[in-house]
Protein backbone atom coordinates (compact mmCIF):
# COMPACT_ATOMS: atom_id res chain seq x y z
CA UNK A 1 0.00 0.00 0.00
CA UNK A 2 1.48 3.39 -1.18
CA UNK A 3 2.46 5.36 1.83
CA UNK A 4 0.50 8.67 2.90
CA UNK A 5 0.42 10.71 5.78
CA UNK A 6 -2.60 9.32 7.07
CA UNK A 7 -3.01 5.63 6.79
CA UNK A 8 -5.81 4.61 4.45
CA UNK A 9 -7.97 2.06 2.05
CA UNK A 10 -7.52 2.36 -1.54
CA UNK A 11 -10.03 0.47 -3.83
CA UNK A 12 -8.95 1.14 -7.29
CA UNK A 13 -11.74 1.18 -10.60
CA UNK A 14 -12.69 -1.34 -11.84
CA UNK A 15 -11.21 -0.21 -15.31
CA UNK A 16 -7.94 1.72 -15.30
CA UNK A 17 -7.68 3.77 -18.39
CA UNK A 18 -5.71 6.15 -17.09
CA UNK A 19 -6.51 9.12 -14.61
CA UNK A 20 -10.04 8.43 -13.43
CA UNK A 21 -11.87 10.27 -10.88
CA UNK A 22 -11.67 10.09 -6.69
CA UNK A 23 -13.32 9.66 -3.36
CA UNK A 24 -11.68 10.69 -0.20
CA UNK A 25 -13.95 9.15 2.36
CA UNK A 26 -14.07 10.00 5.97
CA UNK A 27 -15.30 8.90 8.95
CA UNK A 28 -16.80 9.77 12.10
CA UNK A 29 -15.96 9.88 15.38
CA UNK A 30 -15.18 6.40 16.83
CA UNK A 31 -14.95 4.35 13.56
CA UNK A 32 -11.98 3.77 11.54
CA UNK A 33 -11.05 3.37 7.56
CA UNK A 34 -13.12 0.68 7.03
CA UNK A 35 -16.53 1.95 8.50
CA UNK A 36 -18.11 3.60 5.60
CA UNK A 37 -16.39 1.45 2.66
CA UNK A 38 -20.21 0.07 1.99
CA UNK A 39 -21.35 3.47 1.06
CA UNK A 40 -18.32 4.00 -1.11
CA UNK A 41 -19.27 0.35 -3.03
CA UNK A 42 -22.23 1.37 -3.68
CA UNK A 43 -20.69 4.36 -5.83
CA UNK A 44 -19.64 4.19 -9.76
CA UNK A 45 -17.38 2.09 -10.10
CA UNK A 46 -14.93 4.05 -12.30
CA UNK A 47 -14.09 5.29 -9.08
CA UNK A 48 -10.67 5.77 -7.27
CA UNK A 49 -11.93 5.10 -3.12
CA UNK A 50 -9.55 6.36 -0.57
CA UNK A 51 -10.71 6.01 2.68
CA UNK A 52 -8.97 7.58 5.14
CA UNK A 53 -7.93 6.81 8.62
CA UNK A 54 -8.47 9.47 11.11
CA UNK A 55 -4.68 10.70 13.00
CA UNK A 56 -5.83 10.21 17.22
CA UNK A 57 -7.06 6.48 18.54
CA UNK A 58 -10.40 6.56 20.18
CA UNK A 59 -12.56 3.66 22.03
CA UNK A 60 -10.93 1.12 19.47
CA UNK A 61 -11.59 3.58 16.32
CA UNK A 62 -10.15 6.40 16.18
CA UNK A 63 -10.93 10.36 15.67
CA UNK A 64 -10.01 13.89 13.62
CA UNK A 65 -10.65 15.80 16.52
CA UNK A 66 -11.54 16.12 20.59
CA UNK A 67 -14.60 18.12 21.11
CA UNK A 68 -14.46 21.61 22.66
CA UNK A 69 -17.97 21.47 24.77
CA UNK A 70 -17.61 24.84 26.53
CA UNK A 71 -21.16 25.77 24.87
CA UNK A 72 -23.11 24.20 26.06
CA UNK A 73 -22.81 19.80 25.54
CA UNK A 74 -22.55 17.61 22.49
CA UNK A 75 -25.44 19.29 20.49
CA UNK A 76 -23.84 22.64 20.46
CA UNK A 77 -20.34 21.15 20.49
CA UNK A 78 -17.31 22.52 18.13
CA UNK A 79 -13.95 20.67 16.81
CA UNK A 80 -11.22 21.70 19.38
CA UNK A 81 -9.29 24.20 17.38
CA UNK A 82 -5.66 22.78 17.47
CA UNK A 83 -6.50 19.45 16.58
CA UNK A 84 -8.83 19.96 13.78
CA UNK A 85 -6.30 22.17 12.10
CA UNK A 86 -3.61 19.78 12.39
CA UNK A 87 -6.47 17.04 10.80
CA UNK A 88 -7.53 19.70 7.76
CA UNK A 89 -3.76 19.48 7.14
CA UNK A 90 -3.40 16.04 6.77
CA UNK A 91 -6.13 15.18 4.64
CA UNK A 92 -4.84 18.30 2.32
CA UNK A 93 -1.49 16.30 2.28
CA UNK A 94 -3.05 13.23 1.98
CA UNK A 95 -5.21 14.30 -0.89
CA UNK A 96 -1.82 15.38 -2.99
CA UNK A 97 0.35 12.53 -2.15
CA UNK A 98 -2.72 9.87 -2.72
CA UNK A 99 -3.55 11.85 -6.53
CA UNK A 100 0.09 12.00 -7.77
CA UNK A 101 0.78 8.06 -6.41
CA UNK A 102 -2.87 6.45 -7.83
CA UNK A 103 -2.55 8.93 -10.83
CA UNK A 104 -6.22 10.55 -10.02
CA UNK A 105 -7.82 13.05 -11.79
CA UNK A 106 -6.88 15.82 -10.21
CA UNK A 107 -9.72 18.03 -11.64
CA UNK A 108 -12.70 15.27 -10.67
CA UNK A 109 -12.29 14.38 -6.79
CA UNK A 110 -14.84 14.59 -3.88
CA UNK A 111 -15.24 14.35 -0.56
CA UNK A 112 -17.56 12.22 0.68
CA UNK A 113 -17.39 12.24 4.80
CA UNK A 114 -19.85 10.99 7.79
CA UNK A 115 -20.18 13.21 11.42
CA UNK A 116 -17.05 14.09 11.96
CA UNK A 117 -16.26 13.52 8.40
CA UNK A 118 -19.05 15.22 7.30
CA UNK A 119 -17.91 18.51 9.45
CA UNK A 120 -14.52 17.94 8.40
CA UNK A 121 -15.22 17.43 4.25
CA UNK A 122 -17.54 20.85 4.36
CA UNK A 123 -14.75 22.77 6.10
CA UNK A 124 -12.06 21.41 3.63
CA UNK A 125 -14.25 22.80 0.55
CA UNK A 126 -14.68 26.03 2.27
CA UNK A 127 -10.93 26.43 2.46
CA UNK A 128 -9.85 25.29 -0.87
CA UNK A 129 -13.05 24.95 -3.18
CA UNK A 130 -11.25 24.52 -6.60
CA UNK A 131 -9.43 21.09 -4.98
CA UNK A 132 -12.75 19.46 -4.92
CA UNK A 133 -15.12 18.69 -7.84
CA UNK A 134 -18.18 18.13 -5.16
CA UNK A 135 -18.78 17.37 -1.13
CA UNK A 136 -21.00 14.78 0.41
CA UNK A 137 -21.42 16.25 3.75
CA UNK A 138 -23.65 13.36 5.91
CA UNK A 139 -24.69 14.48 9.59
CA UNK A 140 -22.40 17.35 10.03
CA UNK A 141 -22.50 21.20 10.27
CA UNK A 142 -20.05 23.70 9.59
CA UNK A 143 -18.20 24.86 12.55
CA UNK A 144 -17.92 28.15 14.10
CA UNK A 145 -14.21 28.95 12.63
CA UNK A 146 -15.48 28.23 9.00
CA UNK A 147 -18.77 30.28 8.89
CA UNK A 148 -17.80 33.42 7.44
CA UNK A 149 -15.74 31.91 4.91
CA UNK A 150 -16.48 33.38 1.42
CA UNK A 151 -13.89 31.70 -1.00
CA UNK A 152 -14.29 32.60 -4.50
CA UNK A 153 -14.76 29.11 -6.66
CA UNK A 154 -17.55 28.13 -4.31
CA UNK A 155 -20.26 29.02 -6.73
CA UNK A 156 -21.79 26.33 -8.17
CA UNK A 157 -19.72 23.85 -6.51
CA UNK A 158 -22.18 20.46 -5.63
CA UNK A 159 -22.56 19.87 -2.71
CA UNK A 160 -24.58 17.45 -0.55
CA UNK A 161 -25.58 17.29 3.14
CA UNK A 162 -28.02 15.34 4.62
CA UNK A 163 -29.46 14.75 8.10
CA UNK A 164 -31.75 12.39 10.37
CA UNK A 165 -35.12 14.33 11.99
CA UNK A 166 -34.36 11.75 14.58
CA UNK A 167 -30.43 12.71 15.04
CA UNK A 168 -29.43 12.40 18.47
CA UNK A 169 -26.00 13.63 18.34
CA UNK A 170 -25.76 16.16 15.52
CA UNK A 171 -29.39 17.61 15.42
CA UNK A 172 -30.87 17.99 11.83
CA UNK A 173 -31.04 22.26 12.85
CA UNK A 174 -27.43 22.10 12.78
CA UNK A 175 -26.84 19.93 9.38
CA UNK A 176 -29.99 22.72 7.61
CA UNK A 177 -27.97 25.78 8.90
CA UNK A 178 -24.85 24.49 7.29
CA UNK A 179 -26.64 23.85 3.92
CA UNK A 180 -28.07 27.83 4.11
CA UNK A 181 -24.55 29.08 4.44
CA UNK A 182 -23.29 27.22 2.08
CA UNK A 183 -26.66 27.86 -0.71
CA UNK A 184 -25.79 31.82 0.54
CA UNK A 185 -22.41 32.10 -0.43
CA UNK A 186 -23.36 30.13 -3.65
CA UNK A 187 -23.03 26.42 -3.64
CA UNK A 188 -25.07 24.48 -5.62
CA UNK A 189 -26.71 22.38 -2.46
CA UNK A 190 -28.80 19.33 -2.34
CA UNK A 191 -30.25 19.29 1.40
CA UNK A 192 -32.04 16.29 2.15
CA UNK A 193 -33.63 14.72 5.77
CA UNK A 194 -34.39 11.27 6.52
CA UNK A 195 -36.35 9.29 9.43
CA UNK A 196 -32.78 8.04 10.78
CA UNK A 197 -30.50 8.68 13.56
CA UNK A 198 -26.89 9.15 13.45
CA UNK A 199 -26.55 7.02 11.06
CA UNK A 200 -26.93 6.37 6.80
CA UNK A 201 -30.52 4.42 5.80
CA UNK A 202 -31.01 2.95 2.70
CA UNK A 203 -32.62 6.21 1.61
CA UNK A 204 -29.65 8.38 2.36
CA UNK A 205 -27.56 6.48 0.73
CA UNK A 206 -29.70 5.64 -2.77
CA UNK A 207 -29.96 9.74 -2.97
CA UNK A 208 -25.92 9.89 -2.19
CA UNK A 209 -25.45 7.63 -5.23
CA UNK A 210 -27.55 9.53 -7.06
CA UNK A 211 -26.03 12.54 -6.38
CA UNK A 212 -22.63 11.05 -6.97
CA UNK A 213 -23.60 9.75 -10.35
CA UNK A 214 -25.09 13.16 -11.53
CA UNK A 215 -21.74 14.23 -11.19
CA UNK A 216 -19.94 12.11 -12.85
CA UNK A 217 -21.56 11.96 -16.04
Amino acid sequence: MTDLPLEHVHVAPDHDAGPAPAVFVLHGRGADEEDLLPVAESLPDDLHVISLRAPDPLQGGYTWYELDLSGGGLHESQPHVEDFRRSLDLIDESVSAATDAYGLDADRIGLLGFSQGAITSLSLLLETPDSYDWVVGLHGYLPDSHLDLTPEGIEGKPVFVGAGTGDRVIPDSRAEAAADRLAEIGADVTYETYATGHGIGQAELADVVAFVEARLR
